[in-house]
């Protein structure tokens, strides 16, 4: 089993437990399951087809979508054949698109629907792609570009071939291999292809396992994109490795819906989706009747008791055990059920640094919610927190097989069997990212006397203030998007006098709480300028700097006019903020923040996602913490 690869693992399965449930998806309203002979044998189907279509070894098959069953039947059957699977995400617009396919030379494309195939055809002739290929057929019929081809008929094609053509490509296959390309988020420029082999990918399984064992009745839902190396992470390598069932959702928008529904075991998701469920969970409670709140209000102190004993390692009193044992029953079990991890083993989150408030709630309710540390250079993980062992500022510590020092300029610096091969066609970025075996991350750190690691930001985002006083940015804003009226923030300050903030907020949360104070508005821009609304944010913002030192409190901030998009650039496909992007983009509002103005004309674009532009001009005000609306 050490040695083998994805789709190898694939045919054992469907040979030792073919009758077990390996995926499952819900499809008008009904949940479906497909065992692991029915994967192996739709795998294979979809291989034989496209090797009649002329894919062949070292060739790469781009795919993009929502998470669905044929994404990973798609990639599996690539490999299979000696290929190299390349996610791209489903919310890329076509010049994104277009750089990727490129980069990797792709020929054969998996999409899933209309929209992704117009995509294609806008730019057929800037890209190698010779087969696109779509697995949701509404609203495909009058389509008869010769490049476009149905999922299913390609399928049909492989059944109708020998079997064993197959099974001797797919035993070809070597530890070695590359599986796939997983594009960096492109943070700090254009996206770079991470080629990860199969050794990467299950080297990292095997050691999480270690340390997290899962077996092969648990329960996981796919819903985060699958072009992200978290979601490869879980969904093929831990999923292989472990025999796990993986759930797909409906509908992206139905997926909270569908984790109630299916109330998994493991759960892994970037911090933002555990600060929405907070932040619906807080503004719902505030709507709850008066029992209810009266309720949490008397529970809640036994819960937070609960999770600064777990989250410092003390023993409860017998007292505070029966208390909380008292309060699950009567309470937090209910808000586990109700946010569909009633199940839960274990929670994880990664991809960038949450809020400590955060942890602190989900522990408190019960939730064993963990920290954990990699990037897509090596295969998504190389540190995680212990059961019992949390400290909810650290990020954890190495899982077997890892090694973590830190450079003499404070750098966190990773040695695995699961760094990348490197960057694809990138020879320098591959040089200076890995050295000797070493991967540099990027980030600064610091590891304390328990061998646990800390990761204070970004060594070139972290803020130095004129005076000499060094903070992260992070940090601080991971603070403000505690609050449930605080989508996304961005903390400025980098050889200034002063930190000062550019805030989005919330437009569910703040138009529910408009709404119920009788406030009227039309638009985001609209909500956003309100001088109740500018009142309400000060105050939230003046909460969170009482708990933050003196010089890294936020002392003047702006509500954009919009929302940060990942269609403007302004953030990646995996929601972090491209802070040099953003910086220089608002550049006028910065200076305004830094000056004695107190508002700021701002002349702006928003782009649509088909490709319209709209200007804006607007006036915002700038709010100095401490006193009150102009």
């Amino acid at each position: 089993m050490l040695t083998l690869t994805v789709p190898q693992l694939l045919w054992e399965r469907a040979q030792t437990t073919p009758n077990k449930t390996a995926l499952r998806y819900k499809d008008l309203g009904i949940w479906n399951e497909v065992t692991w002979h029915e994967y192996y044998e739709q795998v294979k189907h979809f291989a034989l087809g496209l090797q009649e279509l002329g894919f062949k070894r070292g060739h790469k098959l781009a795919i993009i979508g929502e998470n669905r069953r044929q994404w990973i039947i798609a990639e599996i059957a690539a490999q299979s054949l000696g290929g190299i699977s390349v996610g791209i995400y489903q919310e890329s617009l076509s010049h994104e698109i277009a750089y990727i396919l490129k980069d990797c030379g792709a020929t054969f494309a998996v999409v899933e629907d209309q929209e992704q195939i117009d995509k294609l055809l806008e730019i057929e002739h800037n890209i190698p792609v010779q087969h696109m290929i779509y697995y949701d057929n509404r609203g495909m019929r009058r389509y008869t570009h010769q490049k476009v081809k149905d999922f299913t008929a390609v399928q049909d094609i492989g059944k109708t071939k020998q079997s064993s053509l197959f099974e001797s490509e797919m035993q070809k296959g070597k530890y070695k291999d590359i599986a796939i390309f997983s594009y960096t988020s492109g943070t700090t420029g254009n996206p770079k292809g991470t080629m990860l082999t199969y050794e990467n990918l299950l080297e990292m399984a095997k050691h999480l396992s270690d340390v997290d064992p899962l077996c092969d009745t648990d329960e996981y839902v796919s819903f985060l994109p699958l072009a992200w190396i978290g979601e490869q992470m879980m969904s093929v390598a831990m999923a292989m490795y472990n025999g796990i069932t993986i759930n797909f959702p409906e509908e992206p928008s139905t997926v909270l819906q569908n984790i109630r529904e299916i109330g998994p075991h493991v759960m892994f998701s970037p911090p933002r989706v555990y600060e929405d469920m907070v932040s619906r969970f807080l503004v719902r409670m505030q709507d709850a009747g008066w029992f209810k709140r009266k309720l949490y209000q008397w529970f809640k102190p036994i819960g937070e008791a609960h999770a600064e004993a777990a989250l410092s390692n003390k023993p409860l009193s017998f007292t505070n055990k029966l208390l909380y044992t008292l309060s699950d029953y009567f309470l937090f079990s209910a808000i586990r059920d109700h946010l569909g991890l009633l199940r839960i083993k274990r929670a994880y989150t990664g991809g960038a640094a949450l809020g400590p408030d955060v942890t602190k709630f989900f522990h408190s309710i019960g939730v064993n919610l963990k920290q954990i540390y990699g990037q897509t250079e090596i295969s998504g993980i190389a540190l995680v927190h212990r059961d019992g062992d949390i400290k909810f500022d650290s990020v954890g510590v190495p899982i077997p097989g890892t090694e973590v020092k830190i450079s003499e300029e404070g750098e966190i610096m990773l040695k695995s069997p699961s760094v990348c091969v490197g960057y694809y066609q990138n020879e320098t970025s591959t040089k200076d990212t890995i050295q000797d075996g070493w991967l540099h991350t990027g980030d600064a750190g610091y590891v304390d006397e328990d061998g646990h690691v800390y990761v204070i930001d970004r060594l070139k985002d972290v803020i130095r203030l004129q005076s000499g006083e060094m903070f992260s940015p992070q940090f601080i804003e991971n603070k403000l998007k505690f609050s449930p009226y605080i989508k996304e923030a961005v903390a400025i300050g980098k050889d200034r006098p002063y930190v000062v903030g550019m805030i989005n907020i919330d437009m569910e949360n703040v138009g529910r709480w408009a709404e119920k104070n009788q406030i009227v508005y039309t638009t985001y821009i609209d909500l956003a300028g309100k001088k109740e609304v500018l009142e309400l944010i000060q105050k939230e913002i003046q909460q969170v700097n009482e708990a933050l030192p003196e010089k890294a409190r936020v002392q003047k901030f702006v509500l954009l006019y919009k929302e940060l998009d990942a269609d403007d650039e302004e953030l990646t496909r995996t929601k972090k903020v491209r802070r040099g992007f953003v910086l220089q983009k608002y550049q006028p509002l910065v200076d305004g923040l830094y000056s004695d103005e107190n508002s700021i004309q701002v002349v702006g674009t928003v782009k649509y996602r088909d490709g319209n532009e709209a200007t804006i001009e607007t006036t915002l005000q700038v709010m100095t913490l401490g006193e009150e609306v102009a």
